[in-house]
């Protein structure tokens, strides 16, 4: 998470043509960890393996960004995310199946769509060259960022990413103290995540028709009655709530994402990087956080806590700029075309 703002400056300055390599280099490390022979090699092993992913998700966004037509952006970047997502939700159900046939050298396993992969991703981008690259930024074009936008946007990923990670996490420990056995709570746990990647998809086409604005709004207000009603009805409707608390809640990061990259017009390797690497460092944040609340006042209790964290990213969601204030920020001799009628019919919030 913290290389991502460094790997998408590299993506800016020398393009994307060799993203391959960094899906190589993770898989191949992460391919070693079972094969680690003591502890301390293992988290210099799973070290180095973030370093490709830090590598890979900046320069993902960067190539996303540039080979698909503006009316698309949100639609494609939420296509991009939800394929690490989709990730997320099935790995861990495939490494247990495999860590029980194999045991734990069964990471080994990790090499063969790692590089096979990696081959494909470079194959492909071949054409691209170096002609995806941007150059250097002048002085006066930094000068130009919107830091105060820039830093609205920030901070509604980071909050965001508060409640997502904390659920994802403990969720698994709730419904243990509850009685649920791993068969029940392992799914519940997937539900979660993979509501998450189609609830991306649905929020990027939306945000394609209505502005990414009012889509981010919606769903975070929506989310407060998900996460209500997962608290306060634990148990089989768990999958309903959980998905839905998915669907909306984990659904906006790609918008937010494109928001960094218009804004930093020409950086968009350095947005991609700071967007998603602040997101999933608040992550790792709010999880301790989350449990010291649990263990303060209560699991159930920790779950509504964090209506106060949506309750309080609804606000600062309110400042995000629409996409006819970027436009105006980042072209400002542009003359600005009136809004779609089907946003208008959204009714999106005033700036």
């Amino acid at each position: 998470s913290i290389s991502q703002p460094f790997f998408g400056w590299l993506a800016d300055r020398y393009g994307t043509r060799l993203t391959g390599i960094a899906l190589a280099w993770t898989g191949v490390l992460f391919a070693c960890i079972g094969f680690a022979p003591s502890f301390p090699i293992l988290l210099v092993v799973a070290a180095f393996a973030g370093l490709g992913s830090g590598a890979f998700h900046p320069m993902g966004a960067v190539t996303a960004n540039r080979v698909i037509p503006e009316g698309q952006k949100n639609t494609a970047m939420s296509i991009y995310g939800t394929g690490g997502t989709f990730g997320v939700a099935i790995g861990p159900l495939v490494g247990a199946l495999l860590f029980n046939l194999l045991g734990v050298r069964a990471t080994g396993l990790m090499l063969l769509p790692g590089i096979s992969i990696a081959i494909w991703v470079l194959w492909s981008m071949r054409s691209v060259g170096y002609q995806d690259r941007t150059p250097l930024a002048s002085r006066s074009e930094a000068a130009a960022v919107p830091v105060g936008l820039l830093a609205i946007i920030v901070a509604v990923m980071m909050l965001r990413s508060f409640p997502v990670f904390g659920l994802q996490n403990f969720v698994p420990i709730w419904y243990q103290e509850l009685g649920y056995g791993a068969g029940f709570y392992g799914p519940l746990a997937t539900v979660i995540v993979l509501g998450s990647a189609f609830g991306a998809v649905i929020a990027g086409n939306l945000a394609d028709a209505h502005g990414r604005r009012a889509v981010i709004l919606w769903t975070q207000v929506l989310t407060i009655p998900a996460i209500w009603a997962f608290a306060e009805f634990p148990g089989p409707w768990g999958f309903v709530t959980g998905a839905l608390v998915g669907l909306l809640a984990a659904s906006t990061a790609p918008l937010l994402l494109v928001m960094a990259q218009q804004l930093m017009r020409g950086r968009a390797g350095v947005a991609s990087g700071l967007i998603l690497g602040l997101g999933f460092i608040a992550g790792a944040i709010g999880t301790p956080v989350f449990g010291a609340l649990a263990d303060a006042f209560g699991m159930q209790n920790a779950v509504r806590l964090q209506l106060v964290v949506v309750t309080g990213t609804i606000f600062i969601a309110w400042l995000l700029p629409s996409e006819a204030r970027i436009r105006h920020q980042t072209h400002p001799g542009e003359r600005t075309e009136p809004a779609a009628p089907r946003a208008r019919a959204i009714a999106a919030a005033p700036e």
